[in-house]
């Protein structure tokens, strides 16, 4: 077979592979995002939860740049399309990730930062519209907003309003607008980009960013227990690598506002997981709004299917 038969060969399987990975990837996103929360938890006990962060964004980093050289990925040919990919990386990583673990840090319930950043499809819808000239209908109003009102049922038993500690409810809104801006901002001036190579420059730049943060804050003690060490590999190997790379390719081929739907269900998805994984407590109410939940995305997604 000549090279160029070869090469439409491979082109013509990946073509025909899209459409599976299409359906497949809302589904495996959802659930390896929400193990983030197990996995932290898992974590926590044996080092201060910005320095996972740090660790994980260097390493993710170092794993990343590896597989691209590995792999001969294509790197961005100008210094514009890597500074959006970098910024892309501080926003998704340093700013979401670094905000949310820094509210938790300061004495903020997860509950209530968990409600906070579930703005998230709400903002996003309300911005892509004249930023990015996406029509959100009214039904698809009504599916963001019950499923906003069952990720409340789902939070209902864990959510302690306290505005004693307002600089963790800064960083919680931070954390908000840093996943908000990622996802429009991706959209918006950069789309597409080879993920093994354009994830090694988001990691760098979130990097730059958390390590001095981490510093700053302390880094701690470090217990090396195999507990540990496990969940360090898989916030490294699965989230940062598998689920974010998911996470891009649905932003580079699908509506905004539909993707930041998604992050409706890992919430309930990870209170399961606690459930079975950590004995936590599963109410009536919560189990209820799980499936308002999903009425809501079924509201969203289907005018938009349509």
């Amino acid at each position: 077979m000549s090279p160029d038969s070869a090469r439409q060969t491979s082109e013509t399987d990946a073509s025909a592979a899209a459409p599976l990975l299409a359906r497949v990837a809302p589904g495996i996103f959802v659930v390896l995002w929400a193990t983030g929360f197990l996995i932290a938890k898992l974590g926590v006990p044996y080092a201060q939860p910005m320095t996972i962060l740090a660790m994980r964004f260097v390493l993710a980093a170092a794993m990343m740049a590896g597989v691209a050289f590995v792999m001969r990925a294509p790197w961005p040919r100008s210094w514009r399309k890597i500074g959006h990919i970098a910024m892309i990386g501080i926003l998704l990583h340093a700013v979401y990730l670094g905000g949310c673990y820094v509210a938790i840090y300061a004495g903020m319930p997860a509950g209530m930062a968990a409600l906070i950043v579930g703005f998230q499809p709400i903002l996003t819808a309300s911005v892509a519209g004249p930023v990015l000239g996406e029509r959100t209908r009214p039904i698809q109003w009504l599916g963001i907003a019950i499923g906003f009102l069952g990720l409340m049922m789902v939070l209902w038993d864990r959510l302690v309003i306290d505005l004693s500690h307002p600089a963790a409810l800064l960083f919680a809104i931070l954390s908000l607008l840093g996943i908000t801006s990622a996802t429009i901002y991706q959209k918006r001036f950069c789309p597409t980009f080879d993920l093994r190579s354009g994830s090694a420059i988001q990691y760098i730049a979130a990097a730059l960013v958390t390590v001095p943060l981490t510093l700053l804050l302390g880094v701690g003690d470090i217990v090396w227990a195999p507990a540990f060490v496990f969940a360090l590999a898989w916030l490294v190997i699965v989230l940062s690598g598998v689920s974010i790379a998911l996470l891009t390719w649905m932003i580079s081929r699908g509506a905004a506002s539909k993707v930041a739907s998604l992050f409706y269900l890992t919430p309930p998805l990870a209170a399961i997981g606690s459930y079975f994984w950590f004995d936590e407590t599963l109410s009536t109410l919560a189990l209820g709004g799980m499936a308002v939940i999903v009425l809501g995305l079924y509201l969203l997604n289907r005018s938009r299917a349509a």
